[in-house]
């Protein structure tokens, strides 16, 4: 069958880009297909820096004809509805179109609409001119003299040439027949800017890919990414050294180079001095290189790893050297910054945050560092720390921002303030929560163990919510500029990672300046939803989360989620499913009579009038008094196994009730006090949990 070859070649793409364009142009042409009846075999798409190519193999030559019957109005209906029908169906008149008899409703128009299929070639020419036009990249540009009209061409960089080829295996390809802005379809492409910018024809994808190859162009990413990180592997064990691997860094480095060349640089053993992150950001940044070990130790090596664009006549030599002066100059100035920075202490560059604005409502780093510091001292004995350790911690977690180090890599934020922390002899539990009060930073990130780093994460991340909740700058759909969710998620990660016991609601409680319950309950709201999401990743059910969330003063992180694993581990056994199937039985049967009778049924049953009805009746009036009491003051002393154990016993009870006994008994007295029985399971049930939310 058929293969479509798409590229498009343009100007260097940003390295970030590449990966989601490449999906995105495989995307919209696929569904484009789909969308007109055009199924596929497969399709993959590449991206390189000059281009972004698109291979979907096994397309049909033509589409499948198309045969449609539309039923239109009965016969005699209003002559705008008649016309209505004729325009969707394409007909000019009533005598195009049939008449069918239904039994029941009458005659009816019918339309009877053929369309043939239609050739691959013109769908491809008609669907890839408007995705490029409308291609989503985060960021585009116009160019040139066609710049100056309305509606012209957008592109990430000015685009230079697109190859559009449609045919199959054995026979030369069609070329797609369309052009944007000026630039038309064809098979003429080139190669490597510098090794081979000559023009050349290609065909269909393979021989795509292997005039690229010839042309020094490597089309797969992940090709590219293989081929640096196993030369670095080699040349780094070639000199008795071991790679830093870094596989953002090696993303975007495939992204740069269209054909690898690994080479290694190196500077003076002087520069070692400077703490190895901070040699790794240097590099990493400003070169894009690769940082090396000396063999079989976490010590860093003075050298580095760097991958060129060039094969050069004289092997790189001219290139490493310049890469070399380069990160010379870099080192120099991250050797000034780590020596400037080491002579000021971090509590003397405190006065520093006060100038500096932390969110134009909610004030100064300063004034932030104050309530953060508050609020960890508040925190620590319930964590188990320090609190004048916590409080200490506080106060110096933000300093390392206004040093020259964090201010030339904010990346090293935190990290920097431990080591200069340990430098001027601060206790290793306050270094350490300065790093560590970031912690965790995204799903992959660990928690904090020491308890001051933890009070400290903790009193930052509520300082966070608690201001933005504050001034109504709360996530909407989407949008989370101040990555509130993630705040969330880092707190739940702590309580839940570290087995904290922590009131929320008295943690938040006057810590709003106005409506101050009402903020409470939403933020409490908020951590609950982050919660369902935590676990329902964790594999829990979302209506298990729901029935616990159910009911009132559930601020306990670490005791929903005892509560919802209990409650999961009870109802996947044949006590659990029964029970819950007699109180589904209950609550239906309770709804229909509150609804028939105008009335709840809400007070505790008559115990003597139970005593007095059937067998069961009395069983289960007695079962129901036992269990809720049991299973009360299991919840109380945070026994909820023991809770299930005592609802699991209510099991024969219930199903001996609903078997024998009539719940709408003529007795008016009777029949309400069977319904105040079944009101009394759905009361005992919600000592645990809301069973009405769970579903089954």
């Amino acid at each position: 069958m058929p293969d479509l070859l798409l590229e498009l070649r343009s100007e260097e793409i940003p390295a970030r880009m590449q990966r989601r364009a490449a999906e995105d142009l495989k995307k919209l042409v696929t569904d484009a297909l789909v969308e007109r009846g055009f199924l596929y075999e497969g399709a993959k798409a590449f991206a390189t820096p000059r281009r972004l190519a698109l291979h979907v193999a096994g397309l049909p030559a033509r589409g499948e004809a198309v045969r449609e019957e539309r039923r239109g109005p009965r016969v005699g209906a209003p002559e705008a509805a008649v016309q209505g029908f004729l325009k969707s169906a394409g007909l000019a008149s009533l005598d195009q179109a049939t008449t069918v008899t239904d039994p029941k409703k009458g005659e009816f128009y019918l339309a009877v609409i053929e369309r043939p299929g239609r050739e691959t070639l013109d769908v491809l020419a008609e669907i890839l001119p408007g995705i490029i036009k409308s291609f989503p990249w985060p960021k585009s540009m116009r160019w040139g003299a066609a710049s100056a009209q309305p509606g012209s061409l957008r592109w990430v960089r000015p685009l230079q040439s697109i190859v559009a080829t449609f045919g199959p295996e054995t026979e030369t390809p069609e070329v797609v027949p369309f052009s944007v802005d000026g630039i038309t379809a064809g098979m003429v492409t080139s190669g490597h800017r510098f090794l081979a910018p000559a023009p050349f024809e290609v065909r269909r994808f393979d021989d795509y890919v292997q005039a690229l190859e010839r042309a020094d162009v490597i089309l797969d990413a992940d090709r590219r990414k293989d081929i640096i990180l196993h030369d670095a592997r080699d040349l780094a064990f070639a000199r008795g050294l071991d790679l830093v691997e870094d596989e953002g860094l090696l993303e975007e480095v495939a992204g740069l180079v269209e054909r690898p060349v690994v080479l290694m640089g190196s500077f003076e053993e002087r520069f070692l001095e400077i703490p190895a992150e901070a040699i790794r950001a240097t590099i990493r940044a400003n070169q894009k290189c690769f940082v090396l070990r000396k063999s079989g130790s976490d010590e860093l090596a003075p050298a580095f790893v760097l991958v060129s664009n060039l094969i050069a006549s004289d092997g790189g030599a001219a290139i490493t050297a310049g890469n070399e002066r380069v990160v010379r100059a870099r080192l120099s100035d991250a050797r000034f910054f780590w020596e400037t920075d080491k002579a000021t202490k971090l509590e003397d560059r405190l006065p520093k945050l006060d100038s500096i604005v932390f969110h134009e409502k909610l004030g100064t780093q300063g004034e932030r560092v104050a309530r953060i510091a508050a609020l960890a001292k508040e925190i620590a004995p319930l964590v188990g720390a320090d609190p004048a350790l916590a409080e200490r911690a506080a106060r110096l977690a933000k300093a390392d921002l206004v040093t020259e180090m964090v201010g030339e890599f904010p990346e090293l934020q935190g990290l920097m303030g431990r080591k200069y922390a340990a430098l001027q002899g601060e206790h290793p539990s306050v270094a350490a929560a300065i790093e560590e009060h970031y912690k965790p930073v995204g799903p992959s990130d660990r928690v904090p163990t020491d308890p001051v780093s933890i009070a400290v994460a903790l009193a930052d991340k509520l300082d966070t919510l608690v201001g933005f909740w504050a001034i109504d700058e709360k996530p909407t759909g989407s949008k989370d500029p101040y990555a509130l969710r993630r705040a969330a998620l880092g707190v739940i990660r702590a309580v839940i990672e570290r087995s904290l016991r922590l009131s929320l609601a008295s943690l938040l409680a006057g810590r709003f300046a106005t409506e101050g319950s009402a903020r409470t309950a939403d933020l409490l709201a908020f951590f609950a939803d982050r919660l369902k999401v935590y676990l329902r990743d964790q594999g829990a059910r979302h209506d298990l989360i729901d029935a616990v969330f159910a009911l009132p003063g559930q601020d306990d992180l670490l005791l929903v989620v005892r509560r919802v694993e209990a409650l999961g581990a009870f109802l996947s056994t044949d006590d659990g499913k029964n029970l819950l199937a007699g109180f589904k039985r209950a609550a239906n049967i309770l709804r229909i009579e509150e609804k028939k009778d105008g009335r709840a049924y809400d007070e505790a049953p008559d115990a003597a009038l139970a005593a007095s009805g059937e067998p069961e009746e009395r069983a289960l009036g007695e079962a129901l008094a036992a269990a809720r009491h049991e299973a009360s003051a299991a919840v109380a002393a945070e026994d909820f196994a023991g809770a299930m154990r005592a609802l699991s016993r209510l099991r024969a009870p219930v199903d001996a009730f609903f078997e024998k006994v009539t719940v709408n008994a003529d007795d008016p007295a009777l029949r309400q006090n069977r319904l105040l029985l079944l009101n009394a399971l759905r009361a005992a049930t919600r000592e645990v949990a809301d069973f009405s939310r769970i579903e089954g």
